[in-house]
């Protein structure tokens, strides 16, 4: 009789652990429903990252997105980027985004130009997560996928409109969203000192 309680126990905490169990395959992300791309854009700055591999912006880093005459989002980025593992300069970045399904305006592919030889150019999904256009924005890109559907290089910033930072309500809004894209912990803060010297 226990050896049937105890096998009854642990299926139904199996059951119960796999129900609450996030999936973390990158198709099963929420975006921002029914973006405004009107509304986003502006200046943002970012105040948390989690890194792709390889070259990234360090600090310092802020995106003014404008809407073009034909409806198509660009943006300029600044930051500071350190070349060599020693040498930090300050960068220019420059990106057009693309709506590939009209059904989900949240999800664009980027395609960025670095505006200086040493720095890279080419193409990201880009995927707005959540903002409420007036204090925060986050935002996901995943290079390449693993087998399973998950995520093998990704990249994430969290953007606020103020580069002081965001009230505590918003941030307790903006670590379920990071729970959500399966990056828990994996931020890092970025500066932002309000100087970018050329």
């Amino acid at each position: 009789m226990k050896y049937a309680q105890y096998v009854f126990l642990a299926t139904l905490l199996s059951g119960i652990e796999h129900c609450l169990a996030q999936s973390c395959t990158v198709d099963s992300f929420s975006v921002k429903d029914n973006f405004d791309p009107k509304r986003y854009a502006g200046k943002w700055y970012a105040l948390a990252k989690k890194d792709p591999e390889g070259l990234f912006l360090q600090d310092n880093i802020s995106a003014e997105y404008t809407i073009e005459e034909d409806g198509t989002m660009i943006a300029s980025s600044k930051g500071r980027v350190k070349l060599f593992g020693f040498w930090v300069i300050c960068a220019d970045m420059a990106a057009q985004y693309t709506v590939p399904d009209p059904t989900t305006p949240a999800k664009m592919y980027m395609r960025y130009q670095g505006l200086a030889s040493y720095l890279s150019s080419g193409g990201d999904n880009y995927w707005v997560i959540d903002t409420d256009y007036d204090n925060y924005a986050i935002t996901y890109a995943c290079r390449s996928l693993k087998e399973d559907g998950t995520c093998d290089d990704g990249y994430s910033l969290i953007f606020s409109r103020n580069p002081r930072g965001l009230p505590p309500a918003i941030q307790r809004i903006v670590r379920q969203k990071q729970e959500e894209i399966c990056m828990s912990g994996q931020f890092q803060p970025v500066l932002q000192t309000g100087t970018l010297r050329y």
